[in-house]
């Protein structure tokens, strides 16, 4: 993703990007399985506890990223490049109305027979998961002053809060789009997400060679 110079574009990007990776919409389904068993105040007990865990991961990610980068000898290009394939795996995925990276078999399991599913697995990794740590960590990791660094966790928030909203409405949702509705929403996403991946990868090569890749 290249670094917007206007903040209303950076702004939208970033914000797209972060709520696309983490897609709570597609989450629904699989969040009413895994709470059946709890009552109806339980359940959006679950679903705030889970957002904000959400949130403030992706937060911790996102200010520690340049460190974890200078510990490791990585460089802001190297990761931005990997975090393009794995958001374009996560978008392959989406595209086939899946969340396999986020919501495999092992973690819906584990969330009904889970008395507690708040944190794991649903914040981490059916919310949270490694495409949407690494696209926190690249969108911090780029921006250019407090206004762009304020519009990346802003994002994050607004996310949160989305996400929660979505997990809250759940039940009404999922009867007014069905899981076809939910696919072709999922579908959408993964398509604009696609690209947005494409562009990491981009940017990330051009960034490590100096302009000379195209």
């Amino acid at each position: 993703m290249v670094i917007a110079e206007d903040l209303p574009r950076f702004a939208l990007v970033t914000f797209t990007s972060v709520l696309f990776i983490v897609d709570p919409i597609a989450a629904i389904p699989t969040y009413l399985v895994i709470t059946q068993r709890e009552t109806r105040e339980e359940r959006r007990r679950t679903a705030r506890r889970a957002c904000v865990a959400m949130t403030v991961l992706l937060i911790v990610f996102g200010t520690s990223g340049t460190m974890l980068f200078r510990a490791f000898g990585i460089t802001l290009a190297a990761f931005r490049t990997a975090g393009g394939l794995i958001l374009w795996f996560v978008a392959m995925d989406m595209l086939q109305g899946e969340r396999r990276t986020q919501e495999g078999r092992d973690e819906v399991y584990e969330g009904q027979i889970k008395e507690d599913v708040a944190v794991t697995p649903l914040a981490i990794p059916m919310l949270a998961g490694p495409g949407a740590i690494s696209t926190a960590i690249v969108a911090a990791g780029q921006a250019r002053g407090p206004a762009q660094t304020a519009v990346v966790y802003g994002a994050i928030v607004l996310t949160g809060i989305i996400s929660y909203l979505s997990l809250r409405l759940g039940e009404p949702l999922l009867s007014r789009l069905g899981k076809t509705g939910i696919r072709v929403v999922t579908r959408i996403m993964g398509l604009i997400l696609a690209a947005v991946a494409v562009q990491f990868v981009f940017s990330g090569v051009h960034e490590a060679f100096g302009g000379a890749a195209r």
